[in-house]
């Protein structure tokens, strides 16, 4: 376990990189915090670790808080020391993050280490783009830019409302995708109406997120358009997987991203952990 993004990427960084479509969150977490600093995602630096069998790598973790504990493909062995670990070090975890039998067995084992229950705050399906296809919607994509600093924030703090989340500050994130050309908007009329945005491409992978459309431009496959031209685009510069998580409480959004080529790869959890005997 580290703090340290270069020593954990000396350890973990190949393991993570040879599944980069399973590890998707991970290793642009991880891109992310070389780019933008350890506590890029909060006050707290990021906690970090590998899970070695018979001297390999064979599962990873990163933890930004305030965010729920991301893990890696690994054995549900691995999970439930990894549960262990963290409770014996008392550290506080809002959830946890990763594929469904994983987060479950994490999760299960955390209870029984802290006493904290949980419930699934998310199920999430992972896509993965076969052959892009763009709708025929009027309108056209362009990257955004500093001058639409203000808009894109207004978009991140109401979309963070949508999904009960407390909006946070994304002044320094949205300030990095712009930087990076990871944020494209769909005009129409002249109008921004939609967002798709990307990570960096990491191990030939790029997922996009975030894809939001304002209440008053929706029904309209703005959203679709916008998440179809970065597919494109991103392939066009030489990635070979791009991924896209979709809510499954949300079936309209699945469907339209089978419409527009992805295909159905995982389901994953997001699960959240209520107090515990930490104080969590």
């Amino acid at each position: 376990m580290t703090e340290d993004i270069a020593e954990y990427d000396a350890t973990a960084g190949c393991f993570l990189r040879s599944r980069p479509v399973e590890n998707t969150v991970l290793i642009t977490v991880v891109e992310s915090l070389r780019a933008r600093g350890s506590a890029s995602y909060g006050n707290a630096p990021a906690a970090m670790g590998a899970w070695l069998s018979t001297g390999c790598v064979a599962g990873a973790f990163v933890h930004t808080p305030p965010f729920p504990l991301l893990l890696s493909a690994m054995s549900e062995k691995a999970a439930t020391e990894l549960a262990d670990t963290l409770a014996g070090e008392g550290r506080r975890l809002r959830g946890v993050t990763g594929r469904r039998e994983l987060a479950e067995s994490f999760a299960e084992r955390w209870r029984a280490a802290t006493g904290s229950d949980f419930t699934i705050w998310e199920r999430r399906r992972l896509y993965r783009l076969e052959e892009v296809c763009v709708p025929d919607t009027p309108g056209r994509a362009r990257l955004a830019g500093p001058a639409d600093r203000d808009l894109l924030l207004g978009w991140y703090h109401d979309a963070e409302r949508e999904i009960r989340e407390r909006p946070g500050d994304h002044g320094a994130a949205v300030d990095d995708r712009i930087a990076y050309g990871g944020l494209t908007l769909w005009e129409r009329d002249g109008v921004p109406v939609a967002l798709a945005g990307r990570t960096r491409m990491v191990a030939g992978m790029v997922r996009i997120a975030p894809v939001y459309t304002p209440p008053e431009h929706r029904r309209h496959g703005y959203g679709a358009a916008a998440t179809a031209a970065v597919g494109r685009d991103v392939v066009d510069a030489g990635a070979q997987d791009v991924v896209v998580f979709a809510d499954l409480a949300n079936p309209g959004i699945n469907a339209i991203h089978r419409r527009i080529g992805f295909q159905p790869l995982d389901d994953y959890l997001v699960i959240s952990f209520g107090t515990s005997r930490h104080g969590g």
